[in-house]
């Protein structure tokens, strides 16, 4: 997990997998989103079992998946949300950590 902070309460990495989840709540981290749609390559854990392992671990899991290269408003609008509920720090992942990068770039865009 190479992971790269944005700033003081956001971060981001690459595909994790579900025995990362340990790791990133020992981080620090306290809300992870994922923004890489299910399905999108054939060895990528579903969101449904990295869900499973965060509950457990009781780190709150958000799914705001944005196809790439389709980013929408909405898909913004989902982020946006999802950042308000989380507590940080907060832990995003796709396939590189570009998509998420990308996406909270445009919401604190839309903040201001």
């Amino acid at each position: 997990m190479d992971i790269r902070q944005i700033d003081e309460d956001f971060a981001v990495t690459g595909q994790i997998s579900p025995d990362d989840v340990r790791d990133i709540v020992a981080a620090g981290y306290q809300a992870l989103i994922c923004n890489r749609p299910d399905g999108e390559s054939p060895d990528q854990p579903d969101f449904a079992e990295i869900s499973q392992v965060a509950e457990k671990a009781g780190i709150p899991i958000y799914y705001v998946p944005v196809i790439s290269g389709q980013l929408t408003q909405d898909d913004v609008d989902a982020m946006a949300k999802a950042l308000e509920e989380a507590e940080g720090p907060v832990l995003a992942y796709c396939r590189s950590g570009a998509r998420s990068t990308n996406i909270y770039g445009i919401v604190q865009q839309q903040k201001s």
